[in-house]
């Protein structure tokens, strides 16, 4: 037998091959099990960073009990995330999934750290939501080391791990032992740790948004099944005896009403509101009611938008068994014009069956610097665009819908134009934790200046068309904002956990003579009535209310306007 037979021989008796001396012997291939179990940990304790951060700032981790709730806690996430993960482990799913959740969970601690958001399914939505622009604006270095030391470095690592997966039936039994075995070992850390760990999650709720990557798992499995809860392919309609008013018979006038859907605005950092810098001054010299006690239906605008164009309300409208038309839908069924212009991210649904136009790409040189569009550029050809409406329906009635860019976040620097950067110095990046909280305000409160001349600009605009229309603009925002109190930044926190500043909006109200006339409003009762709690459940019935339209779906009780004449 020559040599050159010896691995033929080999091959016939079932024998595995011998490297020569020179080659080196292929990589030993390890369990599903280990790349899980080394991933798991991993994310349990370098992707929780902004959990640990929290547990110790509320004094959770001194001393030697907080050490081993510590240790602890992070073998309960440890053991949950091999459960979790050994639903993946095959061969075809297990290192894509590992892969991605581990990116997931540096992408949450970045985000989580950076700006004390937390992840729940509301956020997740408002990630998918993001355009470009905002993404732009969220990108940094300190992402980007994130991303790459907790998430993409280990998940190379994992990729590359040569791993044996044996036959279905092995990897079903070794599967079924992985998740049996982390529920085991969950199970029983939970018991070891059970009074510290109640007592931490019962009395700082926001701890339970913290745990990464299963936080992401159960926000992106609550969208998942959403749908599942919800007929979406249902849209019922309302308001389908929607008629015009007495005000309309024998009109010399017809209405032209603005609304301004204003975004990430903070009624206590309005001048307006009594706020102790005067970022008002424009609107201050206009004849306007300002409520100051407004509460919105949601701390995002994904969640608020929606709801606050629905007639449910914001708990009805979070438990509805399918989708409803909406305020839009109701006005332009009654007769009127209905036009929706966007400088922002979309209107989330409630335009889709009116006229629409996105203003946010135009290449204006001068409102549009860095390809992000500053609001004034909404005004510009507004005439033309309520002109291509349908004659009939001018004639009855012009209502706009201005989407404003307003004072959305991180760079608040963006928001505002150099001749209303009055005050310095100012925050000029999106990493928040960069700037100090007077830099951080002072950018937030020009941007709010800037919302000033814009809603001035408004009303300007629809004075000079006051020959041949009655005119009026009401200014709602969708949501507030956080500004490094207690370390929060922006804004989407959970409504029940969320901070006034995030849910607590300005409402802002502009008549012209003619229109104060038309609909029998006071201004002056409007603003007597400043300080009455108000919410976003009131904006439908109220925009019905002030247009004079009728249907029985409209409720006189939460018409803000009723009380002083309209409705």
């Amino acid at each position: 037998m020559t040599l050159l037979s010896l691995p033929l021989r080999r091959a016939w008796l079932g024998l595995r091959p011998v490297a020569d001396a020179g080659t080196p012997a292929p990589p030993r291939a390890h369990s599903p099990a280990l790349a899980v179990s080394l991933s798991s940990l991993w994310m349990a304790t370098a992707g929780n960073l902004a959990l640990w951060h929290e547990m110790s700032a509320l004094g959770m981790l001194g001393g030697l009990r907080g050490v081993l709730l510590g240790i602890g806690t992070a073998l309960v996430i440890a053991a949950l995330a091999t459960a979790l993960c050994s639903l993946l482990a095959w061969r075809w799913t297990l290192k894509p999934a590992l892969a991605l959740l581990l990116v997931a969970a540096a992408g949450g601690t970045h985000f989580m750290l950076a700006y004390g958001i937390v992840i729940d399914p509301s956020m997740l939505t408002n990630v998918l939501q993001t355009d470009t622009r905002e993404a732009a604006d969220l990108m940094s270095l300190r992402l980007a080391a994130t991303l790459l030391l907790i998430g993409v470095l280990p998940a190379v690592l994992v990729w590359r791990l040569p791993l044996r997966y044996g036959s279905a039936p092995r990897r079903l039994l070794g599967n079924l032992g992985m998740l049996l075995g982390g529920i085991a070992v969950a199970v029983a850390l939970l018991l070891a740790c059970f009074q510290p760990l109640s007592s931490m999650l019962r009395n700082h709720k926001q701890v339970r948004y913290l745990v990464n990557p299963l936080n992401t798992v159960w926000a992106a499995t609550d969208a998942v099944a959403k749908p599942l809860r919800r007929d979406g392919g249902v849209l019922e309609p309302i308001g389908q005896d929607a008629r015009l008013g007495s005000s309309y018979a024998g009109q010399a006038k017809p209405p032209l009403v603005v609304l301004v859907l204003g975004e990430t605005g903070r009624s206590g950092n309005f001048g307006l509101n009594g706020y102790g810098r005067d970022t008002t001054p424009e609107l201050a010299r206009e004849h306007v009611a300002s409520l100051r006690n407004v509460w919105s239906c949601g701390t995002s605008t994904a969640a608020s938008v929606p709801c606050m164009f629905s007639h449910l309300g914001r708990e009805g409208f979070d438990a509805r068994p399918h989708d409803y038309e909406g305020l839009l839908d109701v006005l332009q069924r009654a007769g009127l014009a209905v036009l929706w212009v966007d400088n922002q991210s979309g209107c989330k649904g409630v335009c889709s069956r009116v006229p629409n136009v996105d203003t946010s790409k135009l290449q204006d040189p001068a409102l549009c610097p860095g390809g992000a569009c500053l609001d004034m550029v909404m005004l510009q050809g507004l005439d033309e665009r309520i002109a291509a409406l349908p004659a009939e329906r001018r004639a009855r009635g012009v209502v706009v819908v201005l989407h404003q860019m307003g004072s959305h976040g991180p760079a608040y620097g963006k928001r505002s134009p150099a001749a209303f950067k009055r005050f310095q110095p100012e925050c000029e990046t999106a990493s928040l934790q960069a700037c100090s909280q007077e830099q951080l305000v002072n950018a937030y409160d020009n941007s709010i200046a800037y919302t000033d001349h814009f809603l001035a600009s408004t009303i300007r605009w629809l004075k000079a068309r006051g020959d041949r229309a009655s005119t009026a603009m009401v200014y709602l925002a969708d949501h507030g904002e956080s500004l490094g109190e207690n370390n929060l930044y922006l804004h989407g926190l959970p409504y029940a956990l969320a901070p006034d500043v995030q849910k607590r909006v300005p409402w802002i109200t502009w008549l012209s003579p003619a229109y104060e006339r038309r609909a029998g409003i006071s201004t002056a009762c409007l603003q007597r009535g400043a300080d009455e709690r108000r919410s976003h459940d009131h904006w439908f019935h109220s925009v019905l209310g002030l247009l004079d339209v009728r249907t029985a779906v409209y409720q006189p009780a939460l018409d803000l306007y009723a009380a002083c004449g309209a409705g």
